[in-house]
């Protein structure tokens, strides 16, 4: 088996994802590197084998493109790989196992995903295949053999492996009941499997499914690596490198940095597996000949890369087949991370704050739970509080292995109940020194609060509708500024030694503002202090994640920016007097401490335009001590620095367009 540390894929690269069609089976495979390399990737991405065999297979299960019969060989595949490796460059196989056309669906039904109706997946002639079938359980392990054993690939992903409850028209067909899934599953769902999200038992199958998928890639990365131990699987957990795929959907609002979230719950968990953020150059999948807005799509390449994923690039057809606006911005950010190669190089997360992402297959999980941390995660990146993501359902596995501690602040935004050893690693956390911020019920289970660490005891009324929180609010420390209670307030009886701050005016009538009066004082606790063994919390029993998401009110994100400054402490990372459109991440990499400024000044609700240039001379001071010079990328040269007396380093700043990589050499 080849080392770990020599596996090719270990180090950065770029990748090139032409998405094919039939008819582009005759390309000029060399015209098309021309176009890859001049982008500025060094891999390329082609489709292999599945609904469509781009090389003469001899599977009965398998369908040869008839386009192939353009080749004098009679094999893209084969001319791919022998051109690409003249060049260096490597060939990874994109195999899509999820449909077949309809004379294998016929002799071959079982395979088949059947909708609670009884009907079948059916799109211009191709049937959806269930992961629980046959073909998946056992035929794909004879292509990725064929393959193999005929082509030197590099690689391989899997698209669209999953249970499909959603077909190509975005029409909802519901859970599959083929007879493999009820054998699968049913018993353990109570004897029936669920029609869709509103049944009993959804979550639960969900989570069930999850799992399926994630052993049947453990057993085709163990397959790929007995015969190919440097070929690495691209897809999810059990992979060799995780996967996610930036893009853009019609009707779905965007959430700016959905990227840089999921990359960041991946590499906070496992620091050393690759992240391949596969960034998509058309606007959707029913308008693949329609660009990208080209500052959008840059923005998902500065995302992958500055929370340390390898940045990717997929298009329809070949390079030269349509004109992607996206693709002259993307080029910029890829000829870049490949010209800083030994910057990104071991590129790993540095922040001492991180913000847990909900566990989406807990049934009791809050309704509301990802604006709340949406909302949280804006408020700290405007004020500049940088953090990384984990996950929920890691926290316990984290605390096991020590990594949680790297972690300054944890913060929590309207979890919900949590599981018994999530709460104990957060308790043995905050033994140990560590700070929690805790906002809507997180925590709360039960009418008791779970953290010994944090300051609730009991839970006295939940206030959850709308009606019962309407028109209540928050009173500041100052006693006169308001904040509007949105979503969720918790009243709460507090541990013996916890410290209460701020106060709540309560509801009062809403109509003619004749009536409009009768607000009342009342001891219901907003902001929670407790201090336990080396450690402290604040806990907030309302949802000002959710209130600043929905209302974008700056003083909201202030108390929750203020309450993780309080908690840090001499521990914050950074200060800056940068505008609250810059956002900041910190890595570190074999080159020292890395920075990263992206200018998020060109949002504009659904996607990115232009930015605004942010001028010279804005300062920025990093807490970490030992920092000898400071170096530009982008205005590529070294910084001004001065240091002051508890050894922290002030940079004084370029101009900043697009974006920025400091690097700080300790």
């Amino acid at each position: 088996m080849t080392g770990t540390a020599t596996l090719w894929w270990n180090a950065p690269f770029r990748m090139f994802q032409t998405n094919i069609r039939e008819i582009d089976a005759g390309m000029d495979v060399e015209r098309v590197l021309d176009g890859i390399e001049s982008y500025g990737a060094d891999a390329w991405l082609l489709s292999c084998g599945g609904i469509v065999s781009n090389y003469p297979t001899g599977l009965a299960h398998q369908t040869r493109n008839p386009a192939l019969a353009q080749r004098t060989s009679g094999d893209l595949i084969g001319d791919a790989v022998t051109a690409a490796a003249r060049r260096g460059v490597r060939v990874l196989a994109r195999m899509d196992f999820s449909k077949i056309d309809r004379p294998v669906a016929e002799a071959h039904p079982d395979w088949c995903y059947l909708a609670p109706d009884g009907t079948r997946q059916v799109h211009q002639g191709l049937t959806s295949v269930c992961p629980s079938g046959g073909y998946y359980q056992e035929k794909i392990f004879e292509v990725l053999g064929e393959i193999l054993g005929r082509y030197r690939i590099d690689g391989f992903f899997f698209n669209w492996m999953g249970f499909n409850e959603v077909d190509y028209e975005k029409r909802y067909r519901g859970v599959c009941r083929c007879v493999a899934c009820v054998a699968a599953f049913a018993g353990r769902l109570g004897g029936t499997l669920p029609t869709g999200p509103a049944s009993p038992g959804y979550v639960e199958w969900q989570r069930l499914t999850h799992d399926t998928i994630d052993v049947l890639l453990a057993r085709a990365r163990d397959f790929i690596a007995a015969r190919r131990p440097d070929a690495p699987l691209i897809m999810r957990d059990t992979a060799d490198i995780m996967f996610h795929e930036a893009n853009n959907a019609l009707g779905r609002p965007l959430w700016p940095h959905r990227t840089s979230e999921n990359v960041s719950v991946a590499r906070s968990y496992r620091p050393h597996v690759p992240v391949l953020v596969n960034s998509v150059a058309f606007l959707d999948m029913p308008y693949r000949l329609v660009s990208e807005e080209p500052r959008q799509f840059e923005q998902y390449l500065l995302e992958a890369s500055a929370r340390g994923a390898y940045p990717s690039t997929y298009i329809m057809g070949t390079p030269d087949e349509f004109s992607y606006a996206a693709l002259r911005t993307g080029s910029s950010v890829i000829r870049f991370h490949r010209d800083h190669h030994d910057v990104y190089t071991g590129l790993v997360p540095a922040a001492r704050t991180a913000i847990v992402r909900a566990d989406p297959f807990k049934a009791d999980r809050p309704e509301h739970s990802t604006t709340e941390f949406q909302g949280l995660w804006t408020a700290l990146l405007e004020r500049h509080v940088p953090f990384d993501a984990l996950l929920e359902n890691r926290v316990a596995e984290m605390a096991r292995n020590s990594s949680l501690d790297r972690y300054a602040l944890l913060v929590l935004p309207d979890l919900g109940p949590l599981d018994d050893d999530v709460a104990a690693a957060l308790d043995g956390f905050v033994e140990r020194g560590g700070r929690l911020l805790l906002t809507g019920s997180t925590g709360l289970r039960d009418g008791r609060g779970q953290l010994a660490g944090a300051g609730v005891d009991t839970v006295l009324v939940s206030n959850t509708t709308r009606e019962s929180t309407w028109s209540s609010a928050i009173v500041g420390d100052d006693g006169g500024s308001l904040l509007p209670i949105l979503g969720e307030f918790h009243v709460v009886r507090t541990r013996p030694g916890a410290k209460t701050r701020m106060s709540v005016l309560s509801t009062a009538p809403y109509g003619p503002p004749e009536k409009c009066y009768g607000h009342l004082a009342v001891d219901r606790p907003p902001h929670i202090g407790f201090a336990r063994g080396a450690g402290r919390t604040v806990t907030l029993p309302w949802t000002p994640g959710r209130a600043y998401r929905e209302i974008g009110l700056g003083a909201v994100g202030d108390v929750v920016a203020e309450a993780a400054r309080d908690l840090l402490g001499p521990g914050a990372d950074v200060d800056t007097d940068l505008p609250a459109q810059v956002e900041v991440v910190l890595g570190r990499s074999g080159a020292g401490l890395v920075v990263h400024l992206r200018n998020l000044t060109g949002h504009r609700g659904q996607s990115f335009g232009d930015p605004v240039r942010i001028g010279a001379g804005h300062r920025l001071t990093l807490r970490v001590p030992g920092i000898s010079s400071v170096r530009s990328l982008v205005d590529s040269g070294p910084l001004e620095t001065t240091l002051d007396g508890d050894g922290h380093t002030t940079v004084a700043l370029p101009a900043l367009d697009v974006f920025e990589v400091l690097v700080a050499a300790t």
